[in-house]
């Protein structure tokens, strides 16, 4: 976070000027609820503090999107010190800063104890299933991949491909519309046409990111294609 309170994203290769759509809908979610106060009020630099996270999207595995937030914290690194924040205590940081920490089902365990032949993968906690995979972590900041059988299961899914309104007309539905203005409303905005087709746009690159990329769909096209939709899917809707 810059000192004027501006929060800065990217991935492990850049920091974004404008980020890409499937990052989109978890920029605004962190944006919208990253309580700035409270994180000056906790740290003397601000600036100091690199927060890292996952930003799910429909690659394969169907969760429930609605209740799956589109930001999972996941560590904090103090830039000063040069380490990770111990995982409790980055559990609560994402907790009072008003974000969602990815979910640790075990803490402790000796290594001794530790075969990752014969983990069991856990339930998911936003899906009736099992979770993709098990990041573990050492106390030095080590970290690996347990990847659940899951992942081996998934059927391929048909990728969308088309004209882009057509696309559109697609994903553009009364229910994605509607909790675009509910959204608006719960942030205090006001739900305008362009603020209702951007989280439109949001959210269903996020739900349907892997049908999409797989059909190397255009984005500048399709935003605007959503947009058209959005305009006469919100006045249909408003009109009943």
């Amino acid at each position: 976070m810059k000192s004027s309170g501006r929060l800065l994203f990217g991935d492990r290769d850049c920091v974004f000027d404008d980020p890409p759509p499937p990052h989109e809908c978890a920029v605004r979610h962190v944006r919208e609820r990253f309580d700035r106060d409270a994180f000056r009020d906790a740290v003397d630099e601000p600036r100091s503090y690199v927060f890292f996270g996952v930003a799910p999207c429909h690659v394969g595995i169907d969760y429930d999107w609605e209740r799956m937030p589109p930001f999972l914290g996941r560590a904090i690194r103090n830039e000063t010190d040069e380490r990770l924040v111990p995982i409790d205590e980055s559990e609560r940081v994402f907790e009072r800063l008003g974000l969602t920490p990815v979910n640790t089902f075990q803490k402790e365990l000796n290594v001794r104890d530790f075969h990752p032949d014969r983990l069991d993968i856990p339930e998911s906690a936003w899906y009736d299933g099992p979770a993709a995979g098990v990041i573990v972590e050492n106390r030095r900041g080590g970290r690996a991949l347990v990847q659940g059988p899951v992942l081996d299961e998934v059927d391929d899914y048909e990728p969308i491909r088309g004209e882009p309104n057509a696309i559109a007309a697609d994903l553009v539905t009364d229910t994605r519309v509607r909790r675009a203005i509910e959204a608006a409303e719960a942030t205090r905005k006001s739900p305008t046409t362009d603020e209702v087709h951007a989280r439109v746009f949001e959210t269903a690159v996020r739900e349907e990111y892997g049908r999409l990329d797989r059909g190397r769909v255009d984005w500048k096209p399709l935003r605007s294609a959503i947009g058209s939709v959005v305009a006469e899917k919100r006045s249909t809707l408003t009109e009943r």
